[in-house]
């Protein structure tokens, strides 16, 4: 049997990033790993194949805006760990509908919060995105002195939630970290997503989408590069620190479609 004081609730796991974390938590066979995951369009159980089955694993379908839920998987688990993925992350779909950004961005993290504070988890990481920053500029790099200047409504819920994070570990001494990585790509991303898009599009012959004049610059990162930072961040990461993840591998939009 899985050691109890070493379960781990990572929120939001059926989707692309949680995912491949789940895999390398169970590939480490030193957790027990609840997953607790909506299942709202970005998240589907087929990514998490490898783990039917597997006695470290549990998944609970679930809101975590749901506070009863929430307390009864932290008490039923003697969860420590939280490693907090679960949001909307489409930054079309937030301009075309903000709402439900705010919703579990926000009010999501805030119910999250209370909850592992109440169950006095010892590390909770926050998973985060470095478009809270805005737009990357010709020249240089994002760092985590960088001022928020979030541009869509997605990454300002994001920069909210950092915030609401930041304040926990301020005024109540919580143990959470941030973590605000660059794109990401790999096995089991959504195809709405750029560089799946246009693959999939490539492949069956069919124009190729750009957003405006494709001279957006982001730095892409492989998604089993992220999930091992995670892990390195959870074991050892400081309380109250903010730590930038990338790839120094910055490309115009435009550039990352003529190369597929």
């Amino acid at each position: 049997m899985p050691l109890k004081n070493n379960s781990i609730l990572v929120t939001g796991g059926a989707g692309f990033i949680g995912s491949n974390y789940i895999r390398l938590l169970l590939d480490s066979k030193d957790s027990m790993v609840i997953n607790l995951d909506k299942l709202t369009y970005a998240g589907d159980l087929r990514n998490l194949v490898f783990a039917e089955g597997n006695p470290d694993y549990k998944f609970v379908k679930g809101d975590i805006c749901d506070k009863e839920l929430l307390n009864k998987l932290f008490t039923d688990h003697d969860i420590r760990k939280v490693v907090h993925f679960a949001a909307e992350s489409h930054v079309d779909r937030s301009i075309l509908d903000s709402g439900p950004f705010i919703q579990t961005n926000i009010v999501g993290t805030q119910v999250l919060l209370d909850a592992a504070r109440k169950h006095e988890v010892n590390r909770y990481v926050q998973v985060s995105t470095d478009e809270v920053y805005g737009s990357l500029g010709p020249e240089g790099l994002f760092t985590e002195q960088t001022p928020i200047a979030p541009n869509s409504p997605y990454s300002a819920s994001k920069a909210a939630a950092d915030l609401l994070v930041r304040s926990y570990v301020n005024t109540f001494g919580f143990p959470a970290v941030i973590t605000r990585c660059s794109n990401n790509y790999g096995p089991y991303q959504f195809p709405e997503k750029l560089i799946p898009l246009v693959t999939l599009n490539a492949l069956e012959g069919k124009p190729l989408p750009i957003y405006g004049k494709g001279d957006q610059i982001r730095d892409w990162l492989h998604v089993d590069d992220h999930a091992r930072a995670l892990r390195l961040v959870l074991e050892t990461g400081k309380t109250g620190e903010t730590y930038n993840i990338g790839g120094h591998n910055e490309k115009t939009n435009l550039e990352v479609v003529r190369t597929i």
